[in-house]
């Protein structure tokens, strides 16, 4: 069945379709407790630091702990995504999470810590393309995007309640209290996805395959499954998927983790002021993947071209905070906004083109490979970066290491959707009509 008839059946039957929105709400919700705690933890980077005698390295090792399962983890999701039920797979997860973080609340110090992290990111592993899945499932390609942006803004939202909120609760009942707020907020997302999510109602069957010829012996099950894996690896764009994604990935991480210090500590700005700009940043990524995502659905280019200008966008802003200027505080929060709306903004639309791009019935597995493939610079850039300001007392290596790689990604990567789109052109050109 094509997506046109796919959503002309959807609209002869509105009542049904209606639950799309709130299945929307619910997966947006789950995806913003879930990332509650984590998200928030750069907003906190001052009060664990003091808490704890943390580095700024050990400080990101933190966030890097908590997305070190899922670098497995998003695969063995995909699998289970396209076997059961989403309700289930990110229900249980979610609920993972919670009983980690409430754990990690009586943690006797940062090795335990870490520990408690590493089993939030098992759980959170499901959470992430089983949202996306259960969106993509209930809207057609016309109000994909716009859908996708709003349910990826939920990780963004999330890190700004938790931004604002977080701080205020260090400062009141000490850290370990912030990891217990994440908890229940983390286990009510699970129960509210458990509760209400459905699955949408089944459309007309598309015609059946042809039977295979008498003679032939069916070919071995996994082994076919296995090369459908491995062809999906080497498509064009699987690797723009990659590419685009470690480098705006890496973007996202050093902004969450380093906003706040670089404003504290080179700007001279005040950690509770400070925050509160990280949490305007953040607010700017809500923004950005609902904005750049709805733009996506409506734009003539195609989605991965709204991916390009957020690379482009990303690298302009990184190159001001490597200058002087990008040290005052009024340049450096406006910055800081600007990369928030594009370096958070692009994953709504990257996500609905990986959704778009997958093969029939592999959509689970294509999301949880493209997450799996990011997740691999989530674990590696905030020690990485973190590393780079403990050695060389300045925040300028690390903008340039995060402008270094999107500049490559950018260079491949539009090389490579030109050469696709004259492709397309050629042979549109060559049809007979």
């Amino acid at each position: 069945m094509t997506q046109q008839t796919a959503g002309r059946a959807r609209s002869q039957a509105p009542a049904p379709w209606r639950y799309r929105w709130i299945v929307l709400g619910i997966a947006t919700f789950t995806q913003a407790a879930s990332g509650f705690f984590v998200g928030g933890i750069g907003a906190l980077g001052v009060h664990l630091q003091r808490a704890l005698d943390l580095s700024t390295a050990q400080l990101g090792l933190l966030v890097s702990a908590a997305q070190l399962v899922p670098l497995a983890g998003l695969l063995v999701a995909g699998e289970l995504l396209d076997r059961y039920s989403e309700r289930w797979v990110v229900g249980i997860g979610a609920g993972v999470v919670a009983l980690a973080l409430g754990a990690g609340s009586l943690a006797p110090g940062y090795a335990a810590l870490l520990g408690a992290l590493l089993v939030v990111g098992a759980g959170y592993s499901t959470v992430q393309p089983g949202g996306s899945k259960s969106v993509a499932s209930w809207f057609d390609a016309s109000q994909r995007g716009f859908a996708m942006g709003i349910r990826q803004a939920g990780l963004p939202l999330g890190a700004a309640l938790a931004s604002a909120v977080l701080p205020l609760v260090a400062e009141e009942f000490g850290w370990r209290a912030t990891l217990l707020t994440g908890g229940f907020v983390a286990l009510f997302g699970a129960a509210l996805f458990m509760g209400c999510y459905r699955r949408p109602p089944v459309l007309p069957a598309p015609p059946a395959a042809p039977a295979p010829q008498q003679g032939k012996e069916p070919s071995d099950p996994l082994a076919a499954q296995l090369r459908a894996r491995l062809r999906m690896l080497r498509e064009p764009s699987t690797v723009k998927i990659m590419l685009s994604g470690t480098s705006l990935i890496s973007v996202q991480c050093g902004v969450g983790i380093l906003t706040v210090l670089h404003l504290h500590q080179a700007s001279s700005v005040g950690a509770g002021q400070a925050a509160l700009i990280l949490v305007a940043s953040q607010g700017a990524g809500v923004a950005g993947r609902i904005c750049l995502a709805a733009w996506s659905d409506r734009s003539r280019t195609g989605r991965y071209a709204i991916v390009l200008v957020c690379m482009v966008a990303v690298i302009a802003g990184l190159a001001v905070l490597m200058t002087p200027a990008g040290r005052t505080p009024v340049v450096a929060s406006v910055v800081f906004v600007w990369l928030g709306f594009f370096g958070f903004g692009w994953y709504g639309p990257w996500v609905a083109y990986v959704t778009e791009a997958a093969p029939p019935g592999k959509t689970g597995f294509a999301l949880g490979l493209a997450m799996s493939v990011n997740q691999i610079a989530i674990v590696t850039v905030p020690p990485t970066l973190g590393l780079l300001v403990d050695l060389t007392g300045s925040f300028t290596p690390a903008w340039a290491l995060l402008s270094l790689l999107t500049t490559v990604a950018l260079a491949v990567t539009a090389n490579a959707e030109r050469r696709s789109r004259s492709g397309e052109g050629g042979h549109r050109a060559g049809t007979p009509r």
